[in-house]
């Protein structure tokens, strides 16, 4: 190893003379690959070979990097020349295969210009030494950092780091003044640090520690800890600065850790707070105006679920489904990229339209001869649940469906080590987007207006005109509209199954009752209230438990306020 590092950093001072003399071409590390096979030199081999490490941008030369690690690497002589190269991946029918030339990755031929074929069994490979072989592995494990794409030298970088390899050190130095990437320059330093808190010199091992901590390096976590333990182990060893530097740095990472947990779960929160929002804005109306507890509420926003997968699967293969029995197949349209990513933008519309006929069939055929009888009215609504959840797994079967997301919804940007999920980030925008247009209709429109009074005193409503019945049935229709868009947006966040409208139908109840039935105002409290807390109890608490929890909070608060956190004024019980 001593005799090894010298020549590392000669060849290190050598790479960064061909830096500054101008680019570097991939003939160039062709050409310096041949080289270094032909030399005779086992230490100019090793100076060769690690000269190569900055040539990550060619995959040919990796391939015969790995090919000579792997004994899988060959000489053709002729004439006293000699020619290294490696057989092609593919094989004819007698098992031979093309030879690739090193210096120029060209088809190796003979004097009249024909390719040769060769095979692996009867040619000899060139020979490797196990300091060769360890070179080898070391340059082909510093490829990565030549790559053009960030995200692949990142990645590259926080393996390499975790190997605490100190032979690694000159590569990390010389590329961090030329990196412009913040997020690549970051985990530079991060590696740079995490090799060194491995160093048995504390004037190298301790700033290493507090830098890592100052970097708030989750990735070195496991390290930092190691070296607390072992400087509470052998304090005579590693001594107490050790000791005060290590503590410190896995101090403020995990307190960092704590903060990106909290804001990454409460934009979780956030997130499942606008589908509840969605949800429970048509169920705080209906509920507000007709006072019927609607359990099927839950199934309609199934009815929006399952409707984003048809929609899907028209834009996209087809889709089965079973009617009566039988088993039926649509043909979709087959559209890709983005014309097949307008699919959801469609299925929201569909949604939409879909659950608001449902509720509105709902309420023609039941829900309006049992106004004045809310215990049968919730009875016949569970009764409608049922049937419902039935016809989903007749239908589409009792296994969840595959919804995937368009590609503008798919993956996530990071903040601080924060994941914000686009499909999430497009929930929360298209609730406030919803709560926008619910309350135009409401202030704006003489719907709203109809409504607003019908919720206030319906005999005096009915009275002065207003149709009663035909508000209820167009309320019903857009609640049941906005349950259904809900059911399209958790087909991107959740599994879309028979059961799904069950899994949210008590949290929307909680929601219009606690934030005042029928108050859009109280709806969006509650909603926010609900989805936030339930997100941050329950990794503390565990689902179940942070569902009770939060729905023993609610019964308490409503112990005080009855009414809810708004409550909307009645005029018909003022007096």
């Amino acid at each position: 190893m001593r005799c090894v590092r010298p020549l590392f950093l000669a060849c290190l001072f050598l790479m960064t003379s061909l830096r500054a003399a101008g680019p570097v071409t991939v003939s160039t590390f062709r050409s310096a690959l041949a080289e270094a096979i032909l030399s005779e030199d086992a230490d100019s081999q090793i100076e060769l070979v690690k000269k190569l490490a900055d040539g990550g941008g060619d995959p040919f030369l990796e391939q015969a990097l790995s090919a000579w690690r792997q004994g899988s690497l060959f000489l053709h002589e002729t004439n006293e020349i000699r020619t290294p190269f490696l057989l092609d991946a593919q094989t004819d029918l007698d098992g031979l295969a093309l030879a690739l030339r090193i210096v120029d990755g060209e088809l190796l031929k003979d004097s009249i210009g024909k390719p040769l074929k060769f095979s692996a069994a009867d040619l000899t490979p060139v020979d490797t030494s196990s300091k060769l072989r360890k070179a080898l592995k070391t340059t082909l494990d510093l490829f990565s950092l030549g790559n053009l794409n960030p995200k692949i030298r990142r990645d590259a970088l926080i393996k390499l780091g975790q190997e605490q390899n100190s032979e690694y050190l000159p590569f990390f130095n010389s590329r961090l003044p030329g990196e412009s990437d913040g997020e690549v320059r970051r985990a530079l330093e991060e590696a740079v640090a995490v090799t060194q808190i491995a160093s048995e010199d504390p004037r190298v091992r301790d700033p290493a520690a507090l830098r890592l901590g100052q970097l708030r390096s989750i990735t070195s976590l496991q390290f930092v800890k190691k070296l607390e333990k072992d400087a509470l182990a052998t304090p005579a060893q590693f001594g107490k600065n050790t000791l005060t530097a290590a503590r410190t740095a896995v101090q403020q990472i995990e307190t960092y850790i704590s903060i990106g947990n909290l804001f990454g779960t409460a934009f979780r929160g956030v997130s499942l707070s606008a589908v509840l929002l969605v949800a429970a804005l048509g169920l705080a109306i209906t509920f507000g105006l007709m006072n019927i507890i609607n359990m099927a509420h839950g199934e309609i926003m199934a009815v929006g679920a399952y409707t984003t997968f048809v929609v899907q699967g028209i834009f996209g293969g087809g889709l089965l489904f079973s009617l009566f029995g039988k088993t039926f197949s649509v043909k979709g349209m087959g559209l890709t990229g983005g014309l097949f990513d307008c699919y959801f933008i469609v299925a929201l519309a569909a949604s939409f339209v879909t659950a608001g006929l449902v509720g509105l069939a709902l309420e023609r055929g039941i829900l309006r001869f049992l106004y004045k009888r809310p215990l049968e009215s919730l009875l016949a609504t569970w009764g409608v649940s049922l049937i419902l959840q039935q016809a989903f797994r007749h239908t589409f079967g009792s296994a969840n469906v595959q919804v995937n997301a368009p590609s503008f919804l798919s993956g996530s940007f990071v903040v601080k080590d924060v994941l914000f999920a686009y499909n999430r980030l497009f929930i929360i925008g298209f609730a406030v987007f919803v709560v926008f247009l619910t309350w135009l209709l409401l202030s704006k429109t003489s719907l709203g207006l109809q409504i607003r009074a019908v919720m206030q005193n319906r005999a005096m409503a009915s009275c002065i005109g207003v149709r009663t019945d035909r508000v209820n049935m167009m309320t019903f229709a857009f609640g049941s509209g906005l349950a259904g868009m809900a059911g399209a947006c958790l087909s991107q966040i959740a599994n879309v199954g028979p059961s799904l409208g069950q899994s949210y139908i008590i949290d929307c109840f909680m929601v219009v009752v606690l934030g005042g039935i029928g108050n859009l105002v109280g709806t969006v409290s509650a909603a926010a209230g609900v989805g936030v807390t339930d997100q941050i109890l329950q990794p503390w608490l565990g689902a179940v438990l942070g569902k009770i929890t939060v729905l023993g909070a609610i019964i308490l608060f409503l112990q005080w306020r009855p009414n809810g956190l708004f409550v909307t004024r009645n005029r018909s019980l003022d007096g």
